[in-house]
């Protein structure tokens, strides 16, 4: 990250990246707000760009999840590129696997490995699988796509870090389709029980998933008293907007006893316009004429942002 655009946890001088649970390294500023708004786009580019040169992925959940996949490896976890199996390093699961577009964009622009690799998503003998591998990418914490096992890893993470008395943090995100299935239930279970206090589950409630509005496949309303049901400290936020990220996090990190779960509301397809609230575009990879379109607006939006210096 270019020290003129943003301060990175992992890089703070304040504290050398060890932020303790009680304690944040440094406050957004407008000018890391533009900074993130920056690496939201790059990301949404390279979901863009990956999908289209894979002829197939899944870019709509991955764009409306691209603005937390933006903060996340750029203000919150606390990683090293350099050292992405560092055994003190912050974790995060992607529960929803088939939004690996989004994650494999925001681990090459945070260092992990070479943004032009994208290109090589779903391609035979890439390392760049449909869905993450952690075996194989670099930065990759737990291989996911079976829906509900992500959360479960995580939570086991999470009660490996208190077991082993380790400053920990486990992140985990699943789509609001997913949370149809048992095992993420369960999991949760297992995280309130043992006072997971180093777990954050994060859900992004786009309201569609492959066969159409969640509310008429599996309506899981309200998923809000749910979470506080089952013993999580329960945040709902606009998705799309870092304040609110911001605030959520630092009731994360301030609460002890019980774990939380940030509900995340997004517009599925976010930042590309005729991709937004299309349930079409779950699983559909932009063709050439629909690239260009998508890039030409990604390119407007970068230019509008560096014209905010």
């Amino acid at each position: 990250i270019h020290p003129d655009e943003m301060r990175v946890c992992a890089a703070c001088p304040e504290d050398n990246g060890k932020r303790t649970k009680k304690g944040r390294c440094v406050s957004l500023t407008e000018e890391m707000k533009l900074a993130l708004k920056k690496k939201a786009c790059r990301v949404r580019m390279g979901i863009i760009a990956s999908t289209h040169a894979a002829k197939a992925g899944h870019p709509g959940g991955s764009l409306s999840a691209a603005d937390l996949f933006a903060y996340l490896y750029n203000k919150e976890l606390r990683i090293d590129p350099k050292d992405p199996k560092d055994p003190k390093r912050d974790r995060f699961v992607l529960s929803k696997g088939h939004t690996a577009p989004g994650l494999y964009a925001a681990l090459a622009e945070r260092g992990f490995f070479p943004v032009e690799d994208l290109l090589t998503l779903r391609h035979i003998d890439s390392y760049l699988q449909g869905h993450p591998n952690m075996n194989t990418v670099p930065g990759v914490d737990m291989s996911t796509g079976s829906l509900g096992q992500g959360i479960s890893a995580a939570a086991g993470m999470a009660k490996g870090a208190k077991f082993l008395h380790e400053d920990v943090n486990v992140y985990t995100l699943l789509g609001d389709g997913e949370i149809a299935e048992g095992e993420v239930w369960e999991a949760m279970l297992f995280a309130a029980h043992y006072k997971l206090d180093n777990f954050c589950m994060i859900i992004d409630l786009n309201g569609l998933q492959i066969d159409g509005r969640t509310c008429d496949v599996m309506n899981t309303a309200p998923v809000d008293e749910k979470a506080k049901a089952f013993g999580f400290q329960t945040i709902s936020i606009d998705g799309h907007d870092f304040d609110q990220m911001e605030q959520a996090f630092a009731a994360f990190h301030a609460c002890t006893g019980k774990p939380t779960c940030i509900l995340m509301h997004t517009v599925k397809g976010k930042g590309v316009s005729f991709m937004e609230n299309q349930v079409g575009w779950h699983g559909k990879a932009p063709n050439d004429e629909e690239y260009k379109l998508a890039m030409e607006e990604l390119n407007a939006a970068m230019a509008e942002l560096e014209a905010a210096k």
